[in-house]
């Protein structure tokens, strides 16, 4: 099989002078074919880890409060892939209306991601299918604040970009052209409505992300959106009931054998090696996402039984425990207007709760205190460091 049929177009372009290559790719599916007997293997696994993990929300008692979080935290990473210093921390103290501890900015764009992805999964759940519109859609909601808004938010680019280098003639790779970029898109998105080659989910998921990282249809952003795409091809080709599953700590580990591996198909055609790699992510991933359920279930369940051997106070301390589930961050009014108790009764409680290990105050002052669910934070924490990647 001569997998270099595969490789796309290099076009020669110039730009005010500058002559440089961009990269037009083939129209996926793959031709030749792709060879899956090597894959069917790690495509089993990978369904076996995707199955545990829908298993494991359906036994969750609020299923929600963990998808709360944990859009959270990949919010938080994907945005750090991006460069961005925020923390799980610093989201939630934001949507409580609180100052975070980095530049607003960066705060703001993973604010903006949770709004993006929460959109197109409840475009999805109405009906909408998923297409360019509807990426457009997700990207404006993306960037309509931040560093990201004159980026010409909800717009396919008009002009020339580039990865790496100062300019496109020393860039480490170059999408296609304007004037080709629609045409792209447009087999692109026949390929996502594409109902005749029937290839298994993850695998269409895999040639997803990566056909959109190459085409990078906007100015910014184009990470932060590839990676939305792989959850939303999962939860509307029902491959999982709850959007539960998000690559971006795979790419964060990995990023630079991510990023050779995106390049390493446009320069040999080598889609196998890419969904190998891909799927891998996928096991990697859905086991910690189960293994991260089970800890907060624990968690849940120990701290509930300490409570409960408190006596005659733990019926209120049980209620902003509760709360705490679901928002791991507040103040003392918001859990007064959200538990629907007196003030004396919250800070009877959350003393309480502090004596016991469960809660901590973060800001050490004696009036507009702050406290935090420490353990629920610290495990989804796992894998969030502010470090930038690229």
């Amino acid at each position: 099989m001569n997998i270099k049929l595969r490789v796309g177009e290099k076009v020669k372009c110039s730009l005010t002078g500058e002559y440089y290559e961009a990269y037009i790719p083939r129209p996926l599916p793959p031709i030749p074919s792709l060879e899956l007997e090597e894959i069917y293997p790690l495509l089993d696994q990978a369904n076996i880890a995707l199955g545990r993990l829908e298993g494991m929300s359906l036994i969750l008692p609020n299923p929600s409060l963990f998808l709360y979080m944990y859009v959270r935290k990949e919010a938080v990473l994907s945005s750090q892939i991006e460069g961005t210093q925020s923390t799980l921390s610093d989201l939630l103290l934001y949507e409580n209306n609180e100052v975070p501890g980095v530049p607003l900015d960066d705060v703001t764009e993973v604010s903006s991601y949770v709004a993006a992805m929460d959109h197109g999964l409840n475009r999805l759940k109405e009906g909408f299918p998923l297409c360019l519109r509807l990426i457009k859609e997700i990207h404006a909601i993306l960037l309509s604040k931040g560093r990201g808004k004159d980026m010409q938010p909800g717009e396919f680019r008009r002009i020339q970009n580039r990865i790496g280098g100062t300019k496109a003639s020393n860039a480490k790779f170059v999408p296609p052209p304007p004037e080709k970029l629609q045409e792209c898109l447009n087999l692109f998105e026949l390929f996502l409505h594409d109902e005749k080659h029937k290839l298994p989910v993850l695998i269409k998921a895999a040639l997803v992300h990566h056909q959109f990282e190459t085409i990078h249809p906007f100015l910014d952003g184009n990470g932060r959106v590839g990676r939305l795409l792989i959850t939303l091809i999962l939860f509307a080709e029902k491959a999982l009931s709850l959007p539960l599953l998000y690559l971006s700590l795979y790419f964060k580990t990995n990023h630079q054998l991510y990023y050779d591996q995106l390049q390493h198909v446009r320069e040999t055609g080598d889609w196998e090696e890419w969904i190998k790699f891909f799927l891998n992510g996928i096991i990697q991933t859905s086991s910690q996402a189960t293994e991260t359920a089970k800890s907060i279930l624990t968690l849940f369940e120990q701290d509930r039984l300490k409570i409960e051997q408190v006596g005659k106070a733990s019926a209120s301390m049980l209620i902003v425990h509760n709360y705490l589930q679901k928002s791991p961050i507040n103040d003392t009014a918001t859990l007064v207007k959200k538990c629907n108790i007196t003030l004396p009764t919250v800070l009877r409680s959350l003393e309480n709760l502090e004596k016991l290990g469960i809660v901590r105050e973060i800001t050490g002052k004696e009036r507009n205190r702050i406290f935090a669910y420490s353990s629920y934070i610290t495990i989804l924490d796992k894998g969030i460091e502010t470090e930038q990647i690229i």
